[in-house]
């Protein structure tokens, strides 16, 4: 497992290692000690333990996001695609960070089979760039629904660079998402 900082460097693309053969391959798709080790080197602290696992299925074009839990049930994520791709985006929503508002993504997929960790004081989503995507993310925390928020994912000030813009598929809850900064008792301190 290799861990290299993004723009903002909180958020961590991961690599793992995998070894193909003439039957196939074989990765060890999760090792805790050493992706605490990992962030660790990188200066970075480490997460509690993960207590939930996700995973959807998308079609083509589907978006979900921008999602975030506030504290005191903020979560972590750390976020990877068993089948299918997308485009995954973090969003800084830290007031004091020097990267707040900023965002930062990558191409997850099927076959990359990179992960990213992105930790608490981020908003998450994902466009799937190919029908029946499917993503898995763990969390440091579990889902309570009175301290999820959202940030629109067309937001003007954050200017995404969405792939299929004219394409997106979006649930009617996340059509109805804060603007940015709307609402500062929402975000991050």
């Amino acid at each position: 497992m290799k861990l290299f900082q993004s723009v903002i460097p909180d958020v961590v693309l991961i690599h793992s290692e995998v070894f193909q053969d003439a039957r196939g391959w074989f990765m060890e798709s999760f090792n805790q000690e050493v992706f605490n080790q990992e962030l660790l080197a990188l200066g970075l602290p480490t997460p509690g333990n993960f207590v939930q696992d996700n995973l959807s299925c998308s079609k083509k074009g589907v978006l979900r996001g921008l999602h975030y839990q506030r504290s005191p049930h903020a979560q972590g994520k750390l976020v990877r695609v068993l089948s299918g791709s997308i485009f995954d985006v973090a969003v800084d929503l830290r007031e004091n960070s020097d990267s707040f508002g900023a965002y930062v993504s990558f191409e997850l997929s099927e076959t990359n089979k990179h992960m990213v960790w992105i930790p608490e004081g981020f908003a998450h989503g994902f466009v799937a760039m190919e029908d029946n995507t499917h993503v898995l993310y763990k969390t440091t925390d579990f889902y309570r629904s009175e301290y999820e928020s959202s940030v629109f994912w067309d937001d003007p000030t954050l200017n995404i660079d969405w792939p299929l813009r004219d394409e997106v598929l979006i649930s009617l809850k996340d059509q109805a998402a804060q603007l940015f900064l709307s609402d500062p008792l929402k975000i991050f301190h």
